[in-house]
C-alpha cells in the first residue's frame, strides 16, 4: 500500500457500529489507545471489516484542534 498521507498506524477493528448510511468504526492501536472513523457502510462492507481485523487508520488532515476548559 503506497500513499501520500504520512500518519499511517496499523491496528485492530474493534468495533463496527451501522448506522442508516455510515459506520462508526473503532480501531485499537498499540499501547489501548483508539481512533474512531465515520466512514460509509458502502466502504465497511468494500473493505469487509469485522470485529478482530487488522486495518490502517491512514490520517491526513490540515488542521488538527485541540482545546481545554
Amino acid at each position: 500500500m503506497k500513499t501520500s498521507a504520512r500518519n499511517v498506524v496499523k491496528g485492530k477493528v474493534k468495533r463496527v457500529v451501522r448506522g442508516a448510511v455510515n459506520s462508526e468504526v473503532t480501531l485499537e492501536l498499540p499501547r489501548g489507545m483508539e481512533v474512531v472513523a465515520i466512514i460509509t457502510n458502502s466502504s465497511v462492507d468494500n473493505l469487509k471489516l469485522e470485529e478482530g481485523d487488522r486495518a490502517y487508520a491512514v490520517i491526513k488532515a490540515s488542521n488538527v484542534m485541540i482545546s481545554v476548559d
